[in-house]
């Protein structure tokens, strides 16, 4: 799983043709995600959508959201559900565990099949970083600490790599906002906030997408513009017929 062909790190120019966005934690509510896309007129040719990870558990179609991975416009990172399903898939943890938070959806599953999808997700990185300069910003699940230069250098010690994908110091407010001095803003994910917030540099976009009083979220980069729905209401408005950009 740990290929070297798979980089921990993947970066991207500017662009200069569409808009960028970037969309909170998934978990599963595609129907969500289909809604926004249609309320923010993304065109999947110039436009480029960003994930702060955890596309699959808890919501109603995981692999639907495995599916995005796919798409030429949608450039997600890894989160600690996708973690969690490929140390299933290798052994590394027991499918109860993983059942606990969420991964309950994949109880029907063979373990070959399982190993197909870990092998998919196994290929996103750890972080993104799109742009440069004061234009920059860069994606990622959890938190990190450290300056840009550091987050570039993709020499991840465990502790490190473990904060990219579970970490919570900074959003519980146990973790000095100091530690990210030449940090860019960088969008995450994985505590789900009621609102989108910023907490030193990093600007939190989880709004409980799963959850019954939850939303999911897009927002635009180095805007003000955010869009957030119910995947309940999404649903009742037919976003399950609402077509993909390809």
């Amino acid at each position: 799983m740990n290929d070297p062909t798979y980089p921990l790190i993947c970066r991207h120019p500017a662009n200069e043709t569409g808009r960028d966005f970037v969309v909170g934690d998934i978990h599963g509510c595609v129907d969500a995600l289909r809604y926004l896309l249609r309320e923010i007129a993304f065109d999947g040719a110039r436009d480029r959508l960003f994930s702060v990870g955890d596309l699959i558990d808890r919501g109603t179609d995981s692999l639907a959201a495995i599916d995005l991975i796919d798409k030429p416009w949608f450039f997600p990172v890894l989160g600690n559900h996708e973690d969690s399903l490929i140390a299933v898939a290798t052994g590394a943890m027991r499918r109860q565990a993983w059942y606990a938070i969420g991964g309950a959806w994949a109880e029907t599953l063979h373990d070959d099949q399982l190993g197909e999808l870990a092998v998919r997700l196994a290929k996103l990185p750890l972080v993104r970083v799109v742009g440069q300069g004061a234009h920059r910003f860069n994606v990622l699940h959890a938190e990190f600490f450290g300056s840009d230069a550091d987050l570039d250098s993709a020499h991840y010690s465990d502790e490190a790599r473990n904060q990219l994908l579970w970490g919570r110091g900074l959003a519980l407010g146990n973790a000095d906002p100091a530690r990210q001095h030449g940090l860019s803003t960088t969008y995450c994910g994985h505590t789900p906030t009621r609102a989108v917030k910023q907490i030193g540099s990093q600007i939190y976009i989880d709004t409980g997408a799963f959850a019954s009083e939850g939303r999911l979220t897009i927002v635009q980069p180095g805007t003000d513009e955010r869009w957030s729905v119910k995947e309940r209401w999404a649903a009742s408005e037919g976003a399950r017929e609402l077509a993909l950009p390809e």
